[in-house]
């Protein structure tokens, strides 16, 4: 049984003290992580010491929204894997489509930066996703797996709860389009078969895949309702508390 992850994907948004009075609001509302879901936040690095402040004893994790491709050394506005597992982050995002996109980050850097993130302790939440022009073309499915294969060369988790995959159809952030579910399902179900031909069936039954792109209270429980998307990768709709909350409530049923 895989316990489904909603984590919220704070993107470059709040400041150190907004991002203290969200996370004392969603607790309060929150009361107690409920059984059956996990829960994370993932705001940008100057919001990670409060993270580690605000949610210590919560029960709800937090991570990184990127990490440095290199252990340590001179590189210049890099912010190392271990650097952030020392606060007491459990995730770090990698390969996510804006960082795919705007800095032109190749699935062979991905890859890397998926590797420094297990080896200090951290489980990457790895993104992969087409454009739309694939998507078109017929072609998202391979472009999908290509970027999959490529991302993780290489790399060699230790187990399947050390690895996080997130599925966000490029066309689907930030446009309020949002694939259907029946698309979630089929691209999940899509990489969970190229992770059992990679790591052994037992292995991929048990990966976490989630789905990201425009989720919302509207779409999450249709989406998350398909047996192989296990939770969501949730950028807007975690800025507000109420809304990142009943998607927590939605994961579970409530």
């Amino acid at each position: 049984m895989r316990t489904p992850l909603v984590a919220g994907n704070w993107k470059m948004h709040k400041t150190p003290s907004e991002a203290r009075v969200w996370f004392n609001e969603f607790l309060d509302e929150l009361g107690a992580v409920p059984p059956g879901v996990e829960v994370a936040v993932l705001p940008s690095f100057p919001l990670l010491p409060v993270a580690a402040e605000e949610l210590a004893g919560s029960g709800v994790a937090f991570g990184a929204q990127d990490v440095s491709a290199h252990t340590w050394g001179a590189y210049t506005g890099e912010v190392a894997a271990l650097q952030v597992a020392d606060l007491g982050a459990r995730y770090a995002v990698v390969g996510h489509s804006e960082r795919r996109r705007y800095w032109q980050e190749s699935s062979e850097l991905v890859a890397a930066k998926t590797a420094r993130a297990l080896e200090a302790g951290l489980t990457p939440i790895l993104c992969v996703g087409e454009p739309l022009e694939a998507r078109e073309r017929g072609e998202a499915e391979g472009f999908v797996l290509d970027q999959l294969r490529r991302s993780l060369q290489g790399v060699e988790p230790a187990g399947p709860d050390r690895l996080v995959v997130a599925y966000e159809p490029v066309w689907a952030i930030g446009t309020g389009r949002t694939a259907t579910p029946n698309d979630a399902e089929a691209m999940a179900m899509a990489i969970r078969e190229e992770l059992a031909a990679r790591y052994g069936a037992a292995f991929a039954e048990r990966v976490r895949v989630l789905y990201g792109g425009s989720i919302k209270p509207e779409n999450f429980a249709a989406i998350l309702a398909r047996p192989n998307v296990d939770g969501g990768l949730v950028g807007g709709a975690s800025l507000e508390v109420a809304s990142f909350l009943t998607l927590v409530r939605l994961a579970v049923g409530l």
